[in-house]
């Protein structure tokens, strides 16, 4: 495959990702700030921080007002985080990359996009908000689903998988970071049901209340969530089991192309910090630091994977 066709699916899923990962950092903002009587504009210059937008966003507006947030994520066409920038750049890359793609894949970008533009055509309220995230998590959930349904397994489909696993460990990573910096506001609320129930909100942005629930009935504690979202590999969001996706498809491109590849050695790398750590381990040595070290290690393997199939040639 040519490198230049291979980046594209790359980056049109990782865009796709990143477009439902920031609906659902706004609504894990959102949820959160609603637990508060006051300071909800810290909750909303901490989503601002953790999408890595703080000097983007003060450079157009003077404090953190929620309005003020929600719009610059959802609807800003000059950065590539907001979810109306990650649809447009999404549908630019499947139509750079229409003939590798089924008809079904293809519409369903296109369709997701126009009725994403249009829901974001005026600005945002917080009556219309919930209705507008569940649209953007719907279509792009759409666009997954003619994925699996119609494309070969082949290293088209490892391509496409590899750029929403990368973007979905980051956002699973700087998700779990909101709640280090920002969700306690003082030591004094661990273990109380304000953290509790903070750590649950936590959940339902990745959509994994539920299967908590399942595997961990009566027991919701700050430990407990944490090791469900870092480490368990059934939960389709976690960190263990997104590195083991992105490893699982950089060797099936080995097997296809029948070379190995740098990334795929820091790939296993990734991996191995996973299955080598329990939560406990994680927490005495500090959850701020592990998942700052994952976010690295994800971004150079993101950059090693762009250099090693020649994205740019």
């Amino acid at each position: 495959m040519l490198g230049r066709t291979a980046g594209g699916l790359f980056w049109m899923f990782r865009y796709l990702e990143r477009a439902e990962n920031t609906a659902r950092l706004i609504e894990t903002g959102w949820r959160i700030a609603l637990t508060r009587s006051e300071g909800a504009e810290t909750e909303w210059e901490s989503v601002v921080n953790t999408a890595g937008l703080r000097d983007a966003f003060l450079s157009k507006h003077d404090s953190f007002d929620s309005q003020a947030v929600i719009n610059f994520l959802l609807r800003d066409r000059d950065t590539p985080s907001s979810v109306l920038a990650a649809l447009g750049a999404a549908r630019s890359n499947a139509r750079m990359v229409r003939t590798a793609l089924s008809s079904e894949v293809w519409e369903a970008t296109n369709e997701c996009w126009m009725a994403i533009k249009d829901a974001l055509a005026r600005p945002v309220t917080t009556r219309t908000l919930p209705e507008i995230l569940a649209a953007i998590r719907y279509r792009t959930a759409v666009v997954r689903g003619a994925l699996h349904g119609t494309m070969l397994r082949n290293d088209i489909f490892a391509f496409a998988r590899l750029g929403t696993f990368i973007e979905r460990a980051d956002n699973t990573a700087r998700i779990l970071d909101v709640k280090y910096y920002v969700l306690l506001p003082s030591a004094a609320f661990v273990g109380s049901s304000m953290d509790n129930t903070q750590w649950e909100t936590i959940l339902r942005s990745v959509s994994a209340e539920r299967a908590f629930r399942w595997l961990h009935a009566g027991e919701s504690s700050p430990l407990a969530i944490a090791d469900f979202l870092i480490l368990d590999q059934r939960m389709p969001r976690s960190l263990a089991f997104c590195c083991t996706e992105i490893r699982d498809n950089l060797a099936m491109l080995e097997r296809e192309y029948g070379e190995r590849s740098p990334c795929m050695d820091l790939a296993d790398h990734l991996c191995n910090t996973f299955m080598s750590r329990n939560i406990d381990e994680i927490f005495e040595d500090g959850l701020h630091e592990f998942l700052s070290d994952t976010l690295t290690a994800a971004a150079r393997l993101a950059g090693q994977i762009e250099q090693d199939f020649r994205f740019n040639g």
